[in-house]
């Protein structure tokens, strides 16, 4: 059986958290960028920026967990809600690896209407007919995996594992701390949860990513504690892969009056980040929520991937952001912000045969 130790309690009067804080605080955006990119060559002495072509399958948008911050979501009956054939998957993937994608970022709402089989049942049907990398199921899905068929989070991991999953996804992060959880996303996991998910994924052989969602009211400690708590799981198991950090997108959602952030905002927190986190290896640029210039922009404030080349997403979109590309203007990108594009795996291993 797999345990995990308590969750980890941050003091924020330990001198290290108020340094951090201090610094995010005071902090020009060109310091904080100069050692955000001091980390980065640090860990990334090679003149290389990666990215991945993958797709995210959203497999149902029928969800109960009612996040405020969700623009994606349908309550169950409503005559927009969806659940995804086998069969319209397999296509999505299909179409996917026509353009050379190498994995599905598969993820859905919590819908209570879907057996466990079901999902233990797509895996194989994907592994079987359609092979690819799956990453996929958060570790909020898990959680409500868990609750919903009456298992333990281990249970359910290994039994997602042996039907076909290969990663977990970092969604469903948002800030890790519980009171601001509490105002936003009330019946989805707990920060404690979430990170005793990814701790005990980790600890079965996983590798998975991390997120922050970051402008739902927190304050800047709040988002130190955020990293600080992350920090401390990879110093155990060091599962963690990479992170991404991203601005509320509050359009069409119930935070619609909270305004959007703007990109230096995005920029001093994705530097913070990469400063405090020197322990996760890989740092990923959120053009997805930022537009492809500010993507740029940050592979100079610490991000070294250029993430996704997002052949089909539906969850920021949902929220009235829409930034696309092609494959030729991200390597352009790349290029002209001074690095060799290269292209990877989900553990980000370089496609030496790729662009």
């Amino acid at each position: 059986m797999v345990t995990v130790p308590p969750p980890d309690r941050i003091d924020r009067s330990r001198p290290e958290f108020r340094d951090f804080v201090e610094l995010y605080e005071r902090a020009s955006l060109l310091e904080l960028g100069r050692l955000a990119d001091d980390t980065r060559w640090r860990l990334h002495p090679e003149n290389v920026v990666t990215y991945i072509i993958d797709r995210n399958v959203n497999y149902t948008n029928v969800c109960v967990a009612d996040c405020k911050f969700c623009a994606f979501y349908r309550r169950p009956k409503h005559p927009e809600g969806y659940l995804l054939s086998y069969e319209e998957i397999g296509r999505k993937i299909d179409e996917l690896k026509a353009i050379g994608g190498v994995q599905i970022l598969m993820q859905g709402g919590h819908n209570p209407y879907v057996p466990f089989e079901w999902y233990l049942d797509l895996l194989r049907y994907i592994k079987r007919h359609h092979p690819i990398h799956i990453h996929g199921f958060s570790p909020s899905e898990v959680d409500f995996f868990a609750g919903r068929f009456g298992m333990t989070i281990e249970e359910v991991i290994k039994e997602l594992v042996a039907a076909g999953l290969d990663s977990i996804p970092g969604g469903g992060g948002e800030i890790l701390v519980q009171d601001i959880r509490d105002q936003v996303a009330r019946k989805k996991a707990g920060a404690d949860r979430w990170l005793e998910v990814m701790e005990i994924a980790h600890r079965l052989g996983l590798k998975t990513s991390v997120t922050m969602m970051y402008g739902l009211g927190e304050s800047l400690a709040d988002r130190i504690e955020h990293l600080f708590r992350v920090k401390a799981v990879q110093q155990r198991t060091k599962g963690f892969t990479a992170f991404i950090c991203w601005p509320l997108q509050p359009e069409n959602s119930e935070l619609a009056h909270i305004p959007k952030t703007d990109a230096v905002t995005y920029l001093r927190a994705q530097a913070i980040a990469r400063i405090v986190l020197d322990n996760v290896p890989n740092i990923q640029a959120s053009w997805v929520t930022m537009g492809m210039k500010v993507g740029q922009v940050a592979l100079r404030f610490g991000a070294n991937d250029f993430g996704s080349l997002m052949m089909e997403e539906n969850v920021v979109s949902a929220a009235g952001t829409t930034h696309r590309t092609t494959l030729a203007e991200m390597q352009r990108l790349i290029a002209d912000a001074g690095y060799t594009p290269k292209q990877r795996k989900q553990d980000y291993t370089v496609l030496e045969d790729a662009a």
